[in-house]
């Protein structure tokens, strides 16, 4: 599987939320239903930028019980590799797009007697969804939503308005702190601790859940993390008897996907172990950046992630 499978779809609305964040809302260009999906499910949006094609994955923020539409929240990165940018200023209403079936890497445990939300930023948006299908199954859930400030608030008043004793919300600009400790330690028997934002929330929550005592099959995370530059550096690939040189701009990954060689993924962001690749030969430096390899293995110099993982050195030869 190189992948999930894709559907054709038509950019069907286009809402700004505030000067970072956009709504894009999709239907299927054949008119019916997309699949069913669960909160917390992402999809893979492809985006032809020229010569250049970017897969970048966005969480499923629509009600997973309405599926004649699906909706995913961007927060456009003016420092980023461009596909945020790319839908912000070149996607418009009737365009045609293709996105992936869904993949859920950070479902609901529905074994739990009370979801505990924390999210920061954009990461409100997988909860959006969660939210839903947990209120159609008359779930119980609360949510710690930290912002930037009340105008950078995405979905603030529609959370706040519609769940007035489950929803709270804090604003860095006023202030506003989730006292984490606190929090964590008033929770019933059974709560399941989900969190969404940048990766220094997602690490401090983690590790205070684990100071805590909680056990860490009860704390799910979600982090998608962006291909990040670097120096150009050739690879050679051992099974197909290719070599090609990763531009500084490009993950190893879509530099492999240039050559027609295709290897499995479900999230390019570090997260889905799906690319996991086995390094045959190595001289140089691994830039490790995936949160799915162990330490020791990132030790090892004998295993990348080329999502989002690079290399420095004069050799580099993996087993594809």
């Amino acid at each position: 599987m190189m992948g999930a499978e894709k559907i054709k779809v038509i950019v069907s609305n286009i809402v700004p939320l505030n000067d970072l964040v956009t709504r894009f809302e999709f239907k299927r260009t054949d008119g019916t239903i997309f699949p069913t999906f669960s909160g917390g499910a992402h999809t893979m949006i492809e985006m032809q930028d020229g010569d250049l094609k970017r897969m970048n994955p966005y969480s499923l923020m629509s009600d997973p019980a309405e599926r004649d539409t699906y909706a995913i929240s961007v927060r456009r990165d003016d420092h980023g590799r461009g596909g945020s940018l790319f839908l912000h200023q070149k996607v418009q209403v009737g365009d045609t797009m293709t996105l992936s079936y869904p993949v859920n890497l950070f479902s609901l445990d529905l074994r739990a007697r009370k979801h505990l939300f924390i999210a920061g930023g954009i990461g409100i948006t997988p909860f959006m969804a969660q939210i839903k299908q947990l209120n159609a199954a008359n779930g119980k859930w609360e949510l710690h939503y930290s912002c930037r400030s009340p105008e950078l608030g995405s979905y603030v008043d529609e959370l706040t308005s519609k769940h007035p004793h489950s929803a709270n919300v804090y604003y860095d600009d006023q202030k506003q702190f989730i006292d984490l400790h606190t929090l964590l330690d008033g929770q019933p028997i059974g709560t399941h601790l989900y969190v969404c934002g940048p990766k220094g929330m997602i690490d401090w929550v983690r590790k205070t859940a684990a100071a805590a005592g909680w056990p860490k099959a009860h704390v799910h995370h979600e982090e998608f993390l962006a291909p990040k530059p670097g120096k150009p550096f050739a690879v050679r690939l051992a099974k197909s008897g290719l070599a090609v040189e990763v531009g500084a701009h490009e993950s190893l990954l879509e530099a492999i996907e240039r050559l027609g060689v295709e290897p499995p993924y479900l999230c390019r962001g570090g997260a889905c172990g799906q690319c996991e690749t086995d390094v045959l030969e190595s001289d140089g430096t691994f830039i490790h950046r995936d949160h799915w390899l162990e330490d020791y293995e990132h030790a090892s110099g004998t295993k990348i992630m080329p999502c989002v993982s690079r290399f420095e050195g004069k050799t580099l030869v993996l087993d594809r």
